[in-house]
């Protein structure tokens, strides 16, 4: 009978009576799920329970400085940043912020950081009315001139807050300094 299967059916056969005849080999090569909990139990009964608890004191000073505030991005904060910074510092005799060097920078930081932001976008948006400028004198289609025209007019409405808003940012940057230059703050925590 041997002679009559091919040379793969008679590896077939050959493998099967080996699963047939040793049923238990394949079983005893891999454990079953049962024998590896029960093995991981015995492991975690003889590892030393550990009781001891961690706390702020076990850790090492440079650990337990808190990490500063991030900065927000929020154009609106960058307008009132003396309420944020207020919330987070110590008061001081009248009920005010103590106004220390971070205080002073974080001011002045968030300032800059929403005029630089302010300046960027009108740069965006000048590139912006450039292209739509240049698509409203290339197009022949009344219609796609009509909407090239109203996103460009948006667009400049936009560019006009936006310019506001530089120059709020500037004049704002100019009476910190000057609040500053009156409290008798030092230059440096300013920059």
């Amino acid at each position: 009978m041997l002679k009559l299967l091919s040379r793969s059916g008679r590896i077939a056969c050959a493998l099967l009576a080996g699963v047939l005849v040793y049923p238990d080999v394949a079983a005893a090569q891999n454990p079953s799920l049962a024998e590896i909990a029960r093995k991981e139990q015995d492991r975690r009964k003889a590892t030393k329970n550990s009781d001891k608890v961690l706390t702020n004191k076990d850790l090492p000073p440079s650990a337990a400085k808190p990490a500063p505030a991030p900065t927000t991005t929020d154009a609106n904060t960058a307008a009132q940043p003396a309420a944020d910074a207020g919330a987070q510092k110590p008061e001081g005799k009248s009920g005010e912020p103590e106004k220390d060097e971070a205080w002073w920078k974080q001011r002045m930081v968030q300032a800059r950081e929403g005029l630089r932001r302010n300046e960027a976008f009108l740069e965006a948006l000048q590139s912006r009315i450039n292209s739509l400028s240049a698509d409203f004198v290339a197009r022949d289609d009344p219609y796609q001139r009509a909407k090239i025209g109203e996103d460009r007019q948006k667009a400049l409405a936009e560019m006009e807050r936006v310019q506001s808003e530089i120059a709020l940012g500037k004049k704002q940057i100019g009476d910190i300094e000057e609040e500053a230059r009156k409290a008798g703050v030092p230059p440096g925590w300013l920059r």
